[in-house]
């Protein structure tokens, strides 16, 4: 290595240190002929020099090294996968940078919403799961920590293929366990649990049954740290999201599935008030509906009207004007409760289900959502033929 050389690489880390966050992967590109293991040498020493002087660009010095290091030695990456895993790196950057705010990851994400495919897939399988382990522990718990909040991020990332978005963050979850272990970080392992089961309740690659299985087996292994002495918010999202897995469940019977369910839900309800935790009030009161509408337990007729006292306190909360989308959603179970209801004259049920549907509509537009629209419209259909069999009749 020749003073030139060396003079190089220095200009190089001084335009990766002095550069916004995001633009490493500019940087890189543009320099490809010094992209070596002479870089990664000369990177490390300075680190190290840095390190002694308490210079605060240490770490974020000796985290590039590293991952270029890793790059290298993934060379026989074919090109797309290549680009997939300089995109990582560059979001995995930018989360850390901001110490977990996902604003600016999601504008870089947004942005290259197309990376969420399979190359990223197989890079985030294969990178993070042979190097994590290999690394330095706090480097790799660092780096698990921030693929955690890429994985958060991805899960409930609204645009590009929504099957891939399920399985990168299923990856992300899993490759994360292998540093972060539940003897060490109990909270984060949980919080992990609790994240796979949601990813597997959305996951529609597989079979549905065994996903909504391995979902209700992670909200149980996240139960045993969140419990509700120790964690009680925690603990009563879990329950929740548990009450959520009962519902879709189809092994088991059915009956005894919604009443697990309505148990889960009602635990919920000891931690998440009105008062303490409106929204999630509101969403559990919402979930709650749904179970005891379908519930085969106990009399019918009563079950109805307690998913109708369910869905108006929900209500009370999800308002038009705050949450329109959730207050749609209501809406339309509402309607359809109203549908199904025995009490009452049957006249003034069916003008209750028309006037919460439309109310649905009112959000869910044809031209925004044509799919919860026609779902809607199809409920109305229905109304209006018993209506037209009455008037017949």
């Amino acid at each position: 290595m020749n003073q030139q050389q060396i003079s190089s690489y220095i200009g190089l880390i001084q335009s990766l240190l002095v550069s916004p966050t995001g633009n490493e992967n500019k940087i890189f590109q543009a320099n490809q002929n010094l992209l070596d293991r002479g870089l990664v040498q000369v990177m490390r020493k300075i680190a190290k020099i840095k390190r002694k002087i308490g210079n605060l660009n240490a770490q974020q010095l000796e985290n590039l090294a590293t991952m270029l290091e890793i790059n290298l030695k993934n060379a026989s990456l074919s090109v797309d996968e290549e680009t997939s895993l300089i995109f990582l790196m560059q979001i995995l950057k930018v989360i850390s940078d901001n110490e977990g705010r996902l604003e600016t990851a999601y504008s870089l994400l947004e942005y290259n919403q197309n990376q969420l495919n399979e190359n990223l897939l197989r890079v985030l399988q294969t990178w993070a799961g042979e190097n994590l382990p290999k690394m330095e522990p706090k480097l790799a718990q660092n780096i698990a920590v921030d693929i955690i909040n890429f994985s958060n991020l991805v899960l409930e990332f609204p645009f590009g293929n929504q099957s891939n978005n399920v399985e990168i963050a299923i990856v992300g979850y899993e490759v994360s366990l292998k540093v972060l272990p539940r003897q060490q970080f109990p909270k984060i392992w949980a919080t992990i649990q609790n994240n796979l089961g949601s990813s597997y309740q959305k996951r529609t690659i597989g079979n549905l049954e065994e996903n909504i299985e391995v979902a209700i087996a992670c909200y149980d292994a996240a139960l045993k740290v969140r419990t509700n002495s120790a964690l009680p918010e925690a603990w009563a999202s879990t329950q929740n999201n548990l009450g959520n897995a009962y519902q879709q469940r189809i092994t088991g019977k059915r009956k005894q599935n919604l009443e697990n369910a309505i148990s889960c839900y009602q635990k919920a309800l000891t931690v998440r008030t009105l008062e303490k935790l409106p929204q999630e009030w509101a969403s559990t009161q919402n979930n709650l509906g749904s179970a005891y509408h379908e519930r085969t337990a106990g009399e019918r007729k009563k079950n109805l009207e307690k998913a109708i006292a369910c869905y108006n306190l929900a209500l009370k909360v999800r308002t038009q004007k705050k949450f329109p989308f959730d207050w749609a959603t209501t809406q339309n179970n509402l309607g359809n409760v109203y549908l199904d209801r025995m009490l009452g004259d049957r006249r003034d049920n069916l003008e209750e289900a028309i006037a919460c549907f439309f109310k649905a509509q009112s959000v869910y537009t044809e031209e925004n959502y044509p799919v919860y629209w026609e779902i809607i419209s199809y409920n109305l259909a229905i109304v209006y033929d018993e209506q037209n069999l009455r008037k017949v009749g």
